[in-house]
């Protein structure tokens, strides 16, 4: 535990050094003033923690207790350099992960944390043929969970799949959430109909003159966006 303490407090200083409390102030408000921010754009924040992603990207496992010390930190950067962390290991991961990373998507919940680890979950069922019927009965069990950030995550966690999409799941996981009036979920379901028409517009039309009638107005809109 003393090692993910030291490795913690390496990011968390990494970042400190480029602090900018004025633009902080509508980073948070752009997040409804729900997190704290560093006040440190995207760019640079990827490089002022660049080393340590490294170092994390070359450890033989997963170090979860150094990632959950950095995702409990009030700072909202903390979060999203586990989520760039996991990203940059997805290939190595498999089921097993699930679990450890599933309180991610559980704490400190909004669009910005959800939308970058449900592809990290989304993607271990294409490292290994053997993973994906437990992926996709993971997302089917996210599908239908009371929090309705899960279904998002589950709704979305094909995006940019391309043809390596499961339509199947994906109209199931939507048909789940027709008739929800939760923005978040309705613009889920726009977004990963709008993304997979990019492969396959024939498969979402389709979908639409079936559901239309009971999808939301904002999801018809997005879906429909490139066709």
């Amino acid at each position: 535990m003393r090692q993910a303490d030291e490795k913690y407090k390496a990011v968390k200083a990494a970042l400190l050094a480029h602090a900018d409390p004025e633009r902080a102030v509508p980073m948070a408000a752009y997040m409804r003033s729900q997190f704290a921010f560093m006040g440190i754009p995207a760019a640079v924040r990827r490089q002022a923690y660049k080393a340590e992603l490294q170092a994390f990207k070359k450890e033989a496992a997963v170090d979860y207790d150094f990632l959950n010390l950095c995702f409990l930190d009030d700072y909202r950067e903390m979060q999203y350099f586990v989520v760039d962390a996991l990203s940059g290991i997805q290939r190595r991961l498999t089921p097993a992960d699930v679990p450890k990373i599933e309180p991610y998507l559980r704490f400190k919940q909004w669009w910005d944390t959800v939308d970058g680890l449900d592809k990290v979950v989304g993607r271990i069922g294409l490292n290994d043929p053997a993973y994906r019927p437990e992926i996709e009965g993971v997302m089917r069990s996210w599908g239908a969970d009371s929090d309705f950030w899960m279904r998002r995550a589950a709704i979305d966690h094909q995006r940019g799949m391309k043809d390596r999409t499961n339509p199947d799941l994906l109209a199931e996981l939507i048909e789940m959430n027709l008739g929800s009036d939760e923005f978040f979920i309705n613009k889920a379901i726009g977004w990963s109909l709008r993304e997979y028409s990019k492969t396959n517009p024939d498969w979402v039309r389709d979908f639409l003159k079936t559901h239309a009638k009971r999808m939301a107005r904002l999801s018809v809109t997005e879906a429909g966006k490139y066709l």
